[in-house]
């Protein structure tokens, strides 16, 4: 019997990496997806992906920090499954620079899409959120449902050179504390996953010069050897983590054995500590 049968998850950036590990662990249990990316090449394979492990898909293309995407990719949700049980707010990227050199296009940025854009996706959850609960305590039903807010250990100890990423990140945790309390009436549990040092396309090595574009704008992500040598030397468990190490913490929050565990922060890091 799979764990979440019948669920309802909605996982932003979700093609590729951590959120595309994520979204097919909750396939393989069970669940049906509402996925969100830039890329629609990567969503129409990672459709074909969870499809065959027997879960429904309904994709939403386009920019998580659009100012009507949280309504849209909600309302996916409710039309296609009517309902909403888990939701994952997995995308981001890194845009780095120390202060003296960060414009305000770049902090904007990373606050709009790491913290603006979750608010805005649970804000528009709320009321079915709390329609679904009124209607599941009237028929005299526990259901517990799932928030996991994605953040970092640069948002938990600060890291040089990533003074918005890290303060977005930081934020993060404060949302999920602040939901946890509201949320708690309506059987909600909200917590954050932070990662350490996980391979992905943001931290390859910056000699390759890799650049991610993020709408229509060309941006340098990568770390240096150095840098990634002396991660990898603070790490205890001796290596970075990999993307399905990554989505399986994730999973651990959307599962019945959690159902007492809210407004809580744990390190994916390998014991990583910034």
């Amino acid at each position: 019997m799979k764990k979440l049968a019948g669920k309802v998850a909605l996982v932003t950036g979700a093609g590729r990496g951590i959120g595309r590990e994520i979204a097919l662990k909750l396939a393989a249990e069970g669940c049906n997806l509402v996925v969100n990316d830039l890329d629609s090449e990567l969503l129409a394979q990672l459709t074909a992906d969870a499809e065959a492990l027997g879960s429904q898909v309904v994709t939403v293309i386009g920019s998580v920090t659009e100012p009507d995407f949280g309504t849209r990719f909600v309302k996916q949700a409710v039309d296609a499954f009517d309902g909403l049980d888990i939701v994952i707010n997995n995308a981001g990227y890194t845009w780095d620079n120390v202060i003296q050199k960060m414009d305000d296009e770049q902090w904007y940025a990373m606050i709009d899409v790491h913290m603006t854009a979750p608010y805005r996706i649970l804000k528009a959850a709320q009321s079915y959120i709390k329609s679904y609960h009124a209607l599941e305590s009237e028929a005299g039903r526990e259901v517990f449902r799932k928030v996991v807010n994605i953040s970092s250990v640069s948002g938990l100890g600060g890291n040089a050179g990533q003074l918005a990423y890290s303060a977005a990140k930081a934020g993060v945790v404060g949302m999920t504390k602040t939901l946890c309390k509201e949320w708690g009436r309506f059987k909600v549990n909200v917590n954050t996953v932070a990662f350490g040092f996980i391979q992905t396309r943001l931290t390859g090595a910056a000699s390759d010069e890799p650049t991610i574009n993020i709408e229509g704008k060309d941006i340098r992500v990568g770390v240096s050897d150095q840098i990634r040598d002396l991660m990898t030397d603070l790490i205890p468990l001796g290596r970075p983590g990999t993307p399905k190490e990554a989505a399986d913490a994730v999973f651990l929050f959307c599962l019945p054995e959690s159902n007492y565990i809210s407004g809580q922060t744990i390190v994916v890091g390998g014991g990583l500590e910034l």
